[in-house]
């Protein structure tokens, strides 16, 4: 695991991005292990699952949710997580306003666009994101911080880099419309273990890694 963890934790640093360790399903002792490492910010998909590893390994950890939420789940996370990166919904952006208000924090979430091809996926697409920043309540508890995406599961990379970069092409726009001037929209979240090297090519910031660091589930 640690030559894996090195060789791609390089690459993604001299990306200028950060790797999000996709730790769903793996115990905390390999967890553990890759913090030993040096790596700090972990991915899981469950809130339950996150809720029972919280406790059992260091503070420092950034818990990044990037899995599918519910908004009944979001009081059980919004005292420590790192960031939520699978934010699909306007309900759900105001749950979790809500939410980080009663614990007196500020929660980083990104937008979650619908890029691919399969209809499962969940998120925004570009016009309703157009439609819904262009009308969005002002959030004291919630901040903003970039988009997120999952591109069509397929061995085509030629389609996966064109969805990536009509991704960042769309990010690129609402940096200069809705969010001008703002610094905290920044992130990129895009890129798993089959295409994270296309994703930082097309200007990924985060990319979420799970198999080629801890092996198949």
């Amino acid at each position: 695991m640690n030559d894996n963890y090195r060789r791609i934790s390089a690459a993604v640093a001299a990306a200028g991005a950060t790797l999000v360790a996709v730790s769903k399903t793996k115990p905390v002792d390999a967890i553990r292990e890759m913090y030993d490492a040096g790596q700090r910010d972990f991915g899981e998909n469950k809130v339950q699952e996150m809720q029972e590893k919280v406790p059992q390994l260091p503070d420092d950890i950034r818990w990044h949710l990037i899995g599918h939420l519910q908004r009944n789940k979001v009081k059980y996370i919004a005292s420590y997580v790192h960031m939520i990166h699978a934010v699909d919904s306007p309900e759900l952006l105001a749950e979790i306003d809500k939410q980080a208000a009663r614990v007196n924090r500020v929660i980083p979430v990104l937008l979650q666009v619908h890029i691919a091809e399969e209809e499962t996926k969940f998120g925004f697409d570009a016009e309703e994101l157009r439609a819904f920043l262009g009308d969005r309540p002002v959030y004291q508890n919630v901040r903003i911080s970039g988009l997120m995406g999952m591109a069509t599961f397929t061995d085509d990379m030629t389609q996966v880099r064109k969805e990536f970069h009509g991704l960042k092409s769309l990010f690129d726009e609402l940096k200069q419309t809705y969010f001008a001037g703002d610094e905290h929209f920044m992130h990129l979240s895009m890129g798993m273990s089959s295409d994270y090297e296309i994703a930082l090519e097309e200007g990924s910031t985060l990319v979420r890694i799970g198999t080629l660091l801890f092996g198949a589930r």
